[in-house]
């Protein structure tokens, strides 16, 4: 039997107040932060705490963050008129990027677009050390690595798909992620390729695996990949994939339920987040974005003007999405196409029209820049000087 001892239990707030602590507290990540929740009672449920939760938020948007952090920091907007079928390349900048200047696209873009009958471009992910991956929203057969800065472009070669006669069967390429492998300073992009049968698919057809396959532009060249990845799923009428520090990110299901899939392009190593949705595939509209370092979900149940913010604080974990921020009573917002300096929300009203919300202020600021149909796109861009080639060795 263990001696008796005088020992008192001693709260944590014994030693440091609240105010202190919450300030403190607020400045860590969310991963940090579970693992401090079990210190004392108070700490327990600091997300439910209205004083703790609106210091992160502070915290959050007007920390300093390399992203946004230097002054040479532009947006880039691609814009596809669907009624004149073209599209146009803006680069937005100024304090308030009230600026805007339309890029001059590379011959090779235009030479891809005359011969292929392509309409729509996009943007895969993020620019990447000042490299942007374009690709043809049809067919995602056409890709192109392309730095505005230097004007320098690269032609990615053609999948490892089999494209047969069309009467035999369909072929589906689908682009999911682009970025940087720090590992090995190389640039990479992960698809996944899949058959189907069409009306004129004859009866004693088989037809080839699905399987995934990544580009590295140091051996300009695919492989395949033998994973079982859930593929994405269109939530929305935009095909979402971000890039955070390494990992590509987008929606997948698994097991009915819908999740969102990161993969690491270091160590090619996936892994799947359950979404904080319940009821996500018939509800909600979402996007996923990238909030000042952290992979953030903007959702909202359809046909209303309410919006929610939420943050994911660890991969693999569902409880550490955290919902941060509720917007109301945007009725102009068509729909989010993207966050900029300090949790700027970019989106496209209900007249084609690109606007801007301040989350701090809940301002909505026009741009004048309008873009039809869906295919409206904003990606951040940092000039760099660094030459595609250089790394092909």
């Amino acid at each position: 039997m263990a001696a008796p001892t005088n020992e008192k239990k001693v709260s944590c707030s014994h030693y440091i107040h609240d105010d202190i602590a919450f300030s403190i507290l607020s400045k860590l990540s969310v991963k940090s932060l579970k693992r401090f929740s079990s210190v004392c009672k108070s700490w327990i449920n600091l997300f439910e705490n209205p004083i703790f939760i609106n210091k992160f938020r502070n915290n959050l948007l007007f920390k300093s963050n390399s992203i946004y952090a230097d002054d040479d920091v532009y947006l880039i907007v691609i814009l596809n008129q669907f009624v004149e079928l073209s599209w146009n390349l803006y680069l937005l900048y100024g304090d308030k990027f009230q600026n805007k200047l339309i890029l001059d696209l590379p011959p090779l873009l235009h030479s891809i677009c005359q011969e292929f009958d392509v309409n729509a471009l996009s943007i895969l992910g993020s620019a990447i050390n000042g490299i942007l991956c374009i690709y043809d929203y049809d067919t995602h057969t056409e890709v192109v690595l392309w730095n505005p800065a230097t004007n320098e472009y690269k032609k990615v070669p053609y999948s490892l798909a089999e494209f047969p006669d069309e009467n035999e069967y369909s072929t589906d390429v689908s682009l999911h992620g682009f970025g940087y492998d720090h590992d090995r300073d190389d640039y990479k992009i992960i698809e996944h390729v899949a058959y189907s049968a069409n009306w004129f698919t004859p009866s004693h057809v088989v037809l080839p695996d699905p399987f995934w396959e990544i580009y590295s532009l140091k051996s300009n060249s695919w492989r395949k990949i033998n994973y079982d990845m859930p593929i994405r799923v269109l939530l929305t009428s935009d095909v979402t994939d971000v890039y955070l520090n390494g990992v590509c990110y987008w929606w997948g299901e698994t097991n009915n339920k819908t999740c969102l899939v990161s993969f690491n392009l270091c160590n090619e190593v996936w892994l799947t987040t359950p979404s904080p949705l319940a009821d996500m595939p018939g509800g909600f509209n979402v996007h996923l974005t990238v909030l000042n370092g952290y992979i953030a979900l903007i959702s909202n149940w359809k046909k209303t003007a309410s919006y929610q913010i939420s943050i994911l604080g660890e991969v693999g974990v569902k409880e550490s999405w955290i919902r941060l921020f509720d917007v109301e009573h945007v009725s102009c917002m068509e729909r989010p196409i993207g966050v900029g300096m300090k949790g700027n929300i970019y989106f496209r009203k209900e007249d084609y029209e690109l606007a801007c919300f301040d989350l701090t202020t809940g301002m909505i600021e026009d741009f004048g820049v309008q873009g039809e149909f869906f295919a409206c796109q904003v990606v951040h861009y940092k000039i760099n000087l660094r030459s595609i080639g250089e790394i092909n060795v």
